[in-house]
């Protein structure tokens, strides 16, 4: 088996390679959480609401959900899309 000789150039490129990549994955899900799906705490964190609130944005069907066995998951992206239609639907009330 050949062997090859790595050189501190040859590391420093890697960093930079690896630094560059780390990067442009940072910039892809900025602001995003890593996970699609959401616990019930998470999402109450992420949008600083009440147990209850929560519990109302479910029954008045503005949030969808899934459950599996006794917890609740929420997708982020429906998440993103209500926050979406409130603030559109907030700014058209202020301008009647």
């Amino acid at each position: 088996m050949p062997t090859s000789i790595v050189t501190t150039d040859d590391l420093r490129e890697l960093k930079v390679e690896l630094l560059e990549q780390f990067k442009k994955l940072l910039q892809e899900h900025a602001g995003q959480p890593v996970k699609k799906w959401l616990k019930s705490t998470d999402v109450r964190d992420l949008l600083g609401i009440s147990a209850s609130a929560l519990q109302c944005l479910r029954d008045s069907k503005q949030l969808p959900f899934s459950r599996v066995g006794g917890i609740i998951f929420y997708d982020y992206e429906d998440i993103q899309e209500m926050i979406k239609s409130k603030q559109i639907k907030g700014k058209q009330l202020a301008s009647q």
